[in-house]
């Protein structure tokens, strides 16, 4: 099977498809990812985006909470309690909203640049 060419991998990816054929799921549970597409047959299970996802989710969302914390302290002073009303649930809905999105993104990159996982057993 090969990938379609340009962007359409990394959009499927983002929104939970295969990023092979974009036809089938590529998440079985929020972050399990189907073992084999019901669309293509790819194996699916061999993907591993590691902990790539997570960092993407930290930068993107520690860059707007902490500007929209600053920004809001800077230009209203509101008392402390404020800011925990507010962002806490915000950082947390923003990294559970990136996170899925940015794992399918990490999948579709490494099955469009044929990424894989090698290991060398005399070096075990």
């Amino acid at each position: 099977m090969t990938t379609a060419p340009g962007a359409e991998p990394f959009v499927w990816g983002a929104l939970g498809r295969c990023p092979n054929c974009g036809k089938g799921p590529l998440f079985a549970g929020f972050l399990s990812l189907t073992p084999v597409c019901a669309g293509c047959g790819y194996r699916l299970a061999d993907a591993d985006s590691g902990d790539g996802p997570a960092v993407f989710v930290i930068i993107l969302a520690g860059f707007i909470m902490v500007f929209g914390a600053l920004f809001t302290e800077v230009a209203y002073h509101p008392p402390v309690w404020v800011h925990l009303v507010v962002w806490l649930p915000l950082g947390a809905g923003l990294c559970l909203g990136l996170l899925r999105p940015m794992k399918g993104l990490m999948i579709a990159a490494q099955i469009r640049n044929k990424a894989s996982q090698h290991r060398r057993d005399e070096d075990a």
